[in-house]
Parts: structure tokens; sequence; C-alpha cells
């Protein structure tokens, strides 16, 4: 019989996997997935007054969009790589302020703004997609 630890490594083992084999579209969807997960917990733990885990969830979730600040790339972005900066920065000022004073409405906003960004990238063609992939490895 399986223990928890095998289990966890298991999964660990496939979640590396899964990572090592997306294109760069996917992990910016991934990511934005793991935040959207990150705040839900949060919310969870603060409406049943777990504190110390609601900050565990807001520290991960702030983590993952500052993961997604650091692959902006403002070179080849311009206005819309700096929008997303802004946005960004004002995600994790949200949160913060979502911890600090145990603010659900702060929470719902961030994963309002995360769940729209992620819905527009969920529906870029796959011509772009491989058109982007294309100029990366050329």
């Amino acid at each position: 019989m399986n223990s928890q630890k095998e289990i966890k490594h298991y999964q660990q083992v496939k979640i590396q996997e899964t990572i090592n084999s997306a294109s760069p579209h996917r992990l910016v969807q991934m990511l934005m997935e793991g935040a959207i997960e990150r705040i839900a917990g949060a919310s969870f733990h603060l409406n049943n007054k777990n504190y110390s885990e609601k900050c565990l969830f807001i520290s991960k979730a702030i983590d993952i969009i500052n993961g997604l600040r650091g692959s902006l790339n403002f070179e080849k972005g311009g206005e819309i790589a700096e929008d997303f900066e802004r946005l960004y920065e004002f995600m994790v000022r949200r949160l913060l302020e979502a911890n600090r004073h145990n603010d659900c409405k702060a929470l719902s906003e961030v994963s309002f703004l995360l769940k729209d960004i992620k819905s527009a990238w969920d529906v870029i063609p796959d011509a772009v997609k491989l058109e982007h992939q294309a100029s990366l490895n050329g």
C-alpha cells in the first residue's frame, strides 16, 4: 500500500512532467489557474476563520502573480506589458490588503480580474500560439 509520502512524490513528479512539456502559453494558463485556486483557498480559510492558512494561500497567490509579472517582456510587449505590470501590481496590493484586513471583497476582486484575463488568454487562436512559439524558437 502506498504511503502519503509516496503519493505526494508521485504527484509532484507528474506536475513537473506537465510543466516541462507545456508550451509557454500553457504555462501562463497554469499560473493563472494556480493563482485563482489559491485565492479560492484563501477565501475558504478566511470564511472558516483559519487565518494562518488564509495567509499561506494569499502568499502563494502573490508568489504566482509575481511570477506572471516576471514573465512580462517589456521589449516585445511594450504598452501592453506595462499595462499588465500595473494590473499585476494592483492585484498584489489588493491581496496584501485582503490579508491585512480579512477582506473577502478584495479576494473576490482579484479572482474576478484573473478569471477575466484567463478567459481571454484561453481563446487565443492556435495559429497565434504557434506563431509565437516559432518566434521564440527562431
